[in-house]
């Protein structure tokens, strides 16, 4: 299986299986609408007197060795060799978990997934009895593991920011006891941020995500605080300390955009003028009936953003300003491991996520979903049987992906959006997969533009 398209002048092939990645000139690229899947020794006639009328024959004897060489050593349509290792995923310890510190907000942004805040099970903090089950409850079944992930998320994390600080100190206190080595991250909308909770973000956390949509017109349209009100001017100078002091370690300026903003690449750029070189605007998930919902009819608009967007990438970076966009940044020589290629995110599986109650849920965008809570963490309960469901949740397992030819990019999706918009794990949501499609072919170009 192949995919061919032309983005900003470069002809680019992607061998599915593989994954090599091919840019061509116009002569072999034209052949492959001759080509099935496989390359044969004899060229077909009916390409060869079509093309004719285009290129001369030495240029037409270039091109098809060329594809005949790739086709041999396995770089063009090759052989697809992953399923048989489809149904071999169970039985892996958890390594990540959600801790759902604060199921309460200071915004109440529109378009947010979490009921804005409370994952509509009401109002509440996480007390630290439970928090330090939950780390007790992943060392238990990390089995095996060495790293573990802990994400503090919410609702608004520093609205609960003591038990932040009491579960960072009591994983440190027992790494070594248990052979663990913690690696935190948070995400924060920023408002109450002092400089106290900046030094100890910057100390101990990993990574940092913080929510900004971009222009204040933006983010102050949809991101508002209880009383109404944006919150731009008073997030983002603490954001800027933030960045400025927390050196080499990770952090991402994570945006939404919605219908309202589809010229979205005017919020990437304000974010890095800002100061902020590693930006993430997501497209909103939501509701199709909702006015601020993305709908199919928006695709080509959206489509046609990604790619300004790309043309606005390579121009930074050609003129040493270059940053980082999440969506777009891909490993074109190792890439992820093959279980990842297969599977994606780890939700349900490796990774979980725990309420204030200590119910524990496949990821953090299920919460809620009661037929799917997998267990509690202060009862000590877990549901195996629904763990190997979701880890058998794969690309194979999805009708609509396993003849895809990106499917070992986007590995079959999210899943919690394929269970809220399709109905199934295993179903595919078609708007998400057609953004992921372009956002690849964006993310490839550029790679092609900026190889050099």
């Amino acid at each position: 299986m192949i995919h061919k398209y032309t983005l900003n002048g470069y002809n680019i092939v992607i061998d599915t299986n593989s994954g090599a990645v091919h840019v061509f000139d116009d002569a072999p690229f034209d052949m492959l609408d001759y080509l099935e899947d496989s390359v044969p020794e004899i060229p077909p006639a009916k390409m060869l007197n079509t093309l004719s009328h285009k290129y001369d024959n030495e240029t037409l004897n270039e091109a098809y060795d060329e594809l005949r060489e790739l086709y041999k050593i396995g770089q063009l349509y090759s052989s697809d060799d992953y399923e048989k290792y489809a149904k071999m995923m169970k039985g892996a310890p958890i390594k990540s978990m959600c801790l759902n510190i604060a199921h309460d907000c200071n915004l109440r942004c529109e378009y947010c997934f979490a009921a804005k805040g409370d994952f509509g099970r009401g109002r509440m903090l996480m007390p630290f009895e439970v928090a330090k089950k939950a780390i007790d409850f992943l060392i238990e079944k990390s089995e095996g593991r060495h790293n573990l992930e802990v994400d503090f998320f919410g609702g608004e994390p520093l609205m609960n920011f003591e038990v932040v600080k009491q579960v960072v100190n009591y994983a440190r206190s027992i790494e070594k006891k248990h052979n663990k080595n913690f690696r935190f991250t948070i995400t924060t909308n920023g408002l109450l941020l002092t400089d106290d909770k900046i030094d100890f973000i910057n100390k101990e956390m990993s990574n940092c995500v913080l929510s900004l949509d971009g222009r204040k017109s933006v983010n102050d349209r949809l991101r508002v605080r209880v009383d109404g009100t944006g919150c731009y001017d008073q997030i983002v100078p603490k954001f800027q300390k933030l960045v400025s002091e927390r050196g080499d370690k990770d952090y991402y300026a994570r945006g939404t955009f919605t219908k309202y903003n589809l010229d979205f690449t005017n919020d990437v750029q304000h974010m890095v003028d800002l100061g902020f070189e590693q930006v993430s605007v997501e497209p909103v998930v939501s509701d199709i009936n909702l006015d601020y919902s993305i709908k199919e009819n928006d695709l080509p608009r959206v489509f046609e953003e990604y790619e300004r967007l790309a043309k606005t990438i390579i121009h930074r970076k050609k003129e040493g300003r270059e940053f980082n966009f999440f969506h777009f940044m891909l490993d074109l020589n190792q890439g992820p491991c093959a279980i990842k290629r297969l599977r994606g995110c780890s939700c349900g599986n490796e990774y979980i996520a725990v309420t204030p109650e200590g119910d524990i849920f496949p990821c953090h965008q299920f919460v809620g979903n009661d037929e799917l809570k997998m267990g509690n963490v202060i009862d000590g309960t877990f549901n195996v049987n629904l763990k190997n469901e979701f880890a058998l949740a794969n690309i194979y397992s999805k009708p609509e992906c396993k003849n895809c030819w990106a499917k070992f990019y986007c590995s079959g999706g999210c899943n919690a959006n394929n269970f809220q918009y399709e109905g199934n794990i295993h179903k595919a949501h078609k708007i998400s997969c057609e953004l992921e499609k372009k956002r690849l072919e964006c993310a490839i170009m550029i790679k092609a533009a900026t190889a050099d």
